[in-house]
């Protein structure tokens, strides 16, 4: 019951996070059950499998408050879970710290990019190209290291002008179908293991679902952006220098 709380206080922090800023859920709780031990492929089984609740309490929320730009959503939810499902598959045989150094480079350049985008003047604009190849990246990433939807797919958006508040809501609604694909792949092929961990993360992040949402709804655009830049520029570097020293 003790590990139990304690992940519930861990999923309730990450969503918190996710909901409001579009990311870091999967890397945060994946981050912490590698710490623990626990393989790379179990890790984002477990993860994914407690996002299918986080991420569809999440995503109606979204839906709910008008976060939600369902054009969007349509464009990527397909692609995002053809890339979970091979990306689920490949992991089960390829450790993804095999790419994570390249990830984590992206990352980087791309909050840079946000940060210095959030302080020229934001004119927002609705997105329409190359979404297909995005999506295929983004739920590919997310599958082989455990999280890495929102950080790549939210903020390649918001860099190339889409509005922070419509794409974080859509990123958060179409995740939850491609945490549902990733999960049933790890199923087939690794089964289900450590149910401590999947219970807590669920819970946590479904008591702070709804709110996370609100905070989205509140928090200025210029805001917003800043705190997806500092947050992407902040994981990227913990990945580095980890791989580093």
């Amino acid at each position: 019951m003790g590990q139990i709380l304690l992940f519930i206080v861990i999923g309730f922090l990450a969503q918190i996070i996710d909901g409001a800023l579009g990311m870091a859920y999967g890397v945060s709780a994946t981050t912490f059950l590698l710490a623990f031990g626990v393989s790379p492929a179990l890790a984002s089984a477990s993860v994914h499998l407690a996002e299918v609740v986080t991420t569809a309490l999440s995503g109606l929320s979204h839906l709910g408050v008008g976060n939600v730009d369902l054009n969007l959503f349509k464009r990527l939810v397909v692609p995002g879970v053809i890339g979970a499902v091979f990306g689920s598959y490949i992991l089960t045989a390829l450790p993804g710290e095999v790419i994570k150094p390249y990830i984590a480079l992206y990352l980087l350049i791309m909050g840079i990019f946000i940060l210095i985008k959030a302080f020229r003047q934001l004119v927002p604009k609705e997105v329409t190209s190359h979404l297909i190849p995005l999506g295929l990246v983004g739920g590919f990433l997310d599958a082989i290291g455990g999280g890495g939807w929102g950080p790549v797919v939210v903020s390649t958006l918001v860099v190339r002008g889409n509005d922070p508040r419509l794409t974080i809501g859509s990123a958060n609604l179409a995740e939850f179908f491609v945490a549902l694909s990733a999960s049933i792949t790890f199923i087939l092929t690794i089964g289900l293991g450590y149910w401590q961990h999947i219970v807590g993360l669920a819970l946590g992040g479904a008591i702070a679902a709804p709110m996370a949402a609100i905070l989205t709804r509140r928090i200025p655009t210029r805001t917003l952006m800043i705190l997806v830049g500092v947050l992407i520029i902040i994981l990227s570097m913990r990945t580095i220098l980890g791989l580093i020293l």
